[in-house]
């Protein structure tokens, strides 16, 4: 009797033990041991250079903010990138997958601003959030604003601001030209305001197809409006800054303006050597830790210094990163939104805080004179002045 009576006990107990097991590991799945994010970005495309500059940048983000394990808070990173081919209905049909057959916890994207704009909404009705990187159209955070949605890119304002300080004063007449979608015309009119407000007039603003390969009619009407300056906004390999010159712009007297983009446009403003201008980011600029560790790391891996957006890909990173720390891993979209505004995060760009109003990053950017180069055969912007997030500050466009 005693026998059958411990042999009895052992099987409850093991039964119980295996039942506990069972549901510890029940309850680990469902908890969701590894959180999972849908990068969409331009791997093909017009834009694909900056694509492949903010997936370099994210992964190296991930790695410098895990110190190499790919794990937060104890749970595992995975990553999966897919190619919007700079396409909004691309775009969209894109972050559907993610959303709805990988279950992503997390969306970051996209190089195009009319992508991210295609993609936004879904943020929302999914419920889960979304860093933009590195689309820049103001609308995002402005008149398209959800709260799901928060940006470690600049916006058009913020660029806006570091280009009228370059240049706008009382008298100055600036005519423009951009590409005829939101990037370009939210550029434009973000820039407007700030000149206007600094006592310079917009006499003529220029449109062009953002597919354009020839700008010559275009010009033509800048020339004819004879301006004291050009400002110019454009994004993607099809730049104007050839015809530009060809057309002898400079020569009419009239002075030219831009942001400094990528290394891939540099050869083509050796004739702007001289202008004063600003950009988001050139390698050599920020002064901090995270910039130092990200240019040395990009070096070693791809035998080059980081470009535009790559310190973008890493800032989005180190904003998710940042965010599941202060939750504890918890991917809960309520709790994320409120960790999130206000939140203040290290970037190469030095400290970025999402602004509560409208989840815009606050950052520095860089007023700069393009200058010749003893290291390389194209021009590079010296640094001027580090301008600084409380100067560069964009209006609140959401309504909030």
């Amino acid at each position: 009797m005693k026998r059958n009576a411990l042999f009895a006990f052992m099987m409850v107990l093991i039964l119980s033990v295996a039942t506990a097991c069972g549901d510890a590991e029940e309850s680990g799945a469902e908890s969701g041991e590894t959180i999972k994010i849908g990068v969409l970005a331009s791997l093909t495309g017009a834009l694909e250079a900056y694509g492949h500059q903010t997936k370099k940048g994210f992964e190296l983000g991930l790695d410098y903010g895990t110190d190499g394990t790919m794990e937060v808070a104890g749970k595992k990173i995975e990553v999966i990138f897919e190619d919007t081919e700079t396409d909004p209905k691309v775009a969209r049909q894109k972050a559907l997958t993610l959303l709805e057959d990988e279950d992503v916890d997390f969306l970051v994207g996209s190089s195009s601003s009319g992508d991210t704009l295609a993609v936004t909404p879904l943020a929302e009705e999914y419920e889960k959030v979304m860093v933009v990187e590195p689309a820049a159209a103001d609308s995002i955070t402005g008149a398209e604003y959800n709260d799901y949605v928060f940006r470690t890119a600049r916006n058009s304002s913020q660029d806006a601001a570091a280009a009228a300080a370059a240049i706008a004063g009382d008298g100055v007449k600036i005519a423009t030209l951009a590409p005829d979608y939101a990037f370009g015309r939210d550029g434009v009119s973000a820039f407007k305001t700030a000149a206007e407000d600094l006592g310079a007039e917009i006499i003529h603003e220029e449109y062009a197809d953002a597919a354009a390969t020839d700008f010559t009619a275009n010009i033509q009407k800048i020339i004819d409006s004879d301006p004291d300056y050009l400002y110019v906004v454009w994004a993607g390999a099809n730049t104007p800054w050839n015809q530009i010159v060809d057309m002898q712009v400079q020569e009419k007297g009239i002075k030219i303006t831009t942001g400094v983009a990528d290394r891939a446009t540099l050869p083509m403003m050796a004739p702007l050597v001289g202008m004063d201008g600003f950009t988001l980011y050139y390698h050599t600029l920020p002064d901090n830790e995270v910039n130092d560790w990200l240019v040395e790391k990009h070096q070693e891996e791809y035998d080059e210094a980081p470009d535009l957006f790559t310190p973008g890909g890493m800032s989005a990173a180190l904003a998710v990163l940042e965010a599941l720390k202060q939750t504890d891993g918890s991917t809960d979209s309520k709790e994320l939104i409120e960790t999130m505004e206000g939140m203040e995060f290290a970037t190469p760009k030095g400290t970025m805080t999402f602004r509560p109003e409208d989840h815009q990053a606050l950052q520095e950017m860089y007023s700069v004179t393009l200058v010749e180069s003893d290291e390389h055969d194209y021009p590079v912007p010296e640094l001027k002045k580090v301008l600084t997030p409380e100067e560069t500050a964009p209006p609140i466009m959401n309504g909030k």
